[in-house]
C-alpha cells in the first residue's frame, strides 16, 4: 500500500514552501507529487526537470510530479499503473490541493474507488493555517473552516508576523473546531518529516496506540476548562476536551496555558460553524441500536460531518470496537482486547458543520444497552 498525504490550506498559507523543502531534502523517500493545476504557484518552476509536455514529470531527486486536469482517481490509477509498469519510481504520494479546494471530496476518492482502496493508503490530512490572516479567512470563507476541521495536523505558518497572544488565540480557536488535530507552529516550512509522513491519521486499527492521549481522563483540566466553555454557548456538560488540551503543552509551539487562559475572553465573537463535541459514556452500546441511529444520522447529516472517530465498548464484545468516517462514509474495526484492569468506555469525536448536538448525544444515550 502506497502511503498518501493530502496538503490542503488556504491561499498563500506556504504550501508550496513546504513542499518545495519536503521535494529537497535527503530523505531517501521517492515521493509523487500530484498538483491540482490552479496552484497559485507551481512547483516545477524551481526544481523540477523543464519538461512539462509529459503529464508525469522526472524530477532531479528521483521524485515525480504530476499535474491533475481532471479526475484524481483516474490519476492515481495511472500512477500505480505506471508504478506496476516499472516507468516510474515512488514509495508514497503528496496531493497539493488548490487553496480554494474543500479537501472532502479529495478524501471520498479514497473510500469511494476500490481499485484506489487496494492500491493506495490514505494517510493524514495536513492543514497549513497563516498566522496573519487565518482569523479573517475563517471569518469569510467556509472552505477554510472545512480544510481545518479535516485535518490531522495542524501547521501555524508566519508567526513571526504576528504576536504570540494572537497565536494563542488563534490555537484556542482551533482546537475548539478540531481538537484531534495536532497543532505545530511552523516558520518558513521547517516542518520535520517525520510530523509529516506516516501520521495514520486513517488507520483504524492504530488509532489507539499512536494517539495515547485519546482516552486519557484529566479531570483537573477539564474542571478547569469546564466554566470557560460554558461562557461561549458551548455545553460541553460532561463531555469535556481533555484530549485535545492535553496535547497543547509539548505539541503547539507557542500555544501555552496561559495564552489559552487569555484566549478564552477573546474567542466568544468568532461563531464558527465548525464545531466539534466529545461524547463519553461507560455503558455499553447496544451493537443493532447504534448501528441503525448511526445510519440515520449520516444520511440525514453526512455531508456536514466531516471528521469524526471513537472507541466503543460493545455489549457481548471483549475487545474495543474503532470507528471513523469522512461525512457519509463509515469504517469499523476490532482493535485489543479490553483489559481486565482497564476502565471500558465509549469516547466519540465529531467534528462537523452547525451539527444538532443534542440530537446527536440523546440519539448516542438512547442506544446504550
Amino acid at each position: 500500500m502506497i502511503p498518501v498525504t493530502i496538503l490542503t490550506g488556504f491561499l498563500g498559507s506556504g504550501k508550496t514552501t513546504l513542499l518545495k523543502r519536503i521535494l529537497s531534502e535527503k530523505h531517501g523517500m521517492k515521493i509523487a507529487v500530484i498538483e491540482n493545476e490552479f496552484g497559485e504557484e507551481n512547483i516545477d518552476n524551481d526544481i523540477l526537470v523543464q519538461d512539462t509536455g509529459e503529464q508525469i514529470i522526472q524530477m532531479s531527486n528521483g521524485c515525480i510530479c504530476c499535474t491533475i486536469h481532471g479526475d484524481l482517481s483516474r490519476v492515481l490509477n495511472d500512477l500505480a499503473a505506471q508504478k506496476q509498469a516499472g516507468k516510474v519510481d515512488f514509495d508514497r504520494v503528496v496531493i497539493e490541493t488548490t487553496g480554494l479546494a474543500n479537501p472532502g471530496p479529495v478524501v471520498q476518492t479514497f473510500f469511494m474507488d476500490d481499485q484506489i482502496a487496494n492500491e493506495f493508503l490514505l494517510d493524514a490530512i495536513i492543514t497549513l493555517v497563516d498566522a496573519k490572516h487565518a482569523n479573517k479567512q475563517l471569518d469569510e470563507h467556509e472552505v477554510v473552516q472545512r480544510q481545518f476541521g479535516f485535518a490531522d495536523r495542524l501547521f501555524i505558518t508566519k508567526a513571526d508576523l504576528v504576536d504570540e497572544k494572537h497565536v494563542a488565540d488563534l490555537c484556542h480557536r482551533l482546537m475548539h473546531m478540531n481538537p484531534k488535530a495536532a497543532i505545530k507552529v511552523v516558520n518558513f516550512g521547517e516542518a520535520d518529516i517525520k510530523e509529516i509522513f506516516d501520521i495514520r491519521g486513517f488507520n483504524l486499527n492504530s488509532k489507539l496506540e499512536i494517539d495515547p492521549d485519546f482516552l486519557v481522563e484529566d479531570d483537573d483540566h477539564a474542571h478547569h476548562h469546564a466554566h470557560a466553555h460554558d461562557e461561549h454557548g458551548h455545553t460541553h456538560a460532561g463531555h469535556d476536551h481533555d484530549h485535545d488540551h492535553a496535547n497543547c503543552d509539548h505539541d503547539h509551539g507557542h500555544c501555552n496555558h496561559e495564552g489559552h487562559d487569555h484566549a478564552h475572553h477573546h474567542h466568544a465573537h468568532h461563531d464558527d460553524k465548525i464545531k466539534s463535541f466529545v461524547y463519553r459514556n461507560d455503558r455499553p452500546f447496544d451493537p443493532n441500536k447504534l448501528e441503525d441511529f448511526l445510519g440515520g444520522i449520516l444520511q440525514i447529516y453526512g455531508e456536514h460531518l466531516l471528521r469524526y472517530k471513537g472507541v466503543l465498548y460493545m455489549k457481548g464484545v471483549d475487545s474495543k470496537v474503532v470507528f471513523q468516517g469522512v461525512h457519509q462514509m463509515m469504517g469499523s474495526d476490532l482493535a485489543a482486547k479490553w483489559q481486565p484492569a482497564e476502565k471500558k468506555t465509549n469516547k466519540m469525536v465529531f467534528i462537523g458543520i452547525e451539527l444538532p448536538q443534542d440530537l446527536i448525544t440523546n440519539g448516542l444515550d438512547a442506544c446504550l444497552a
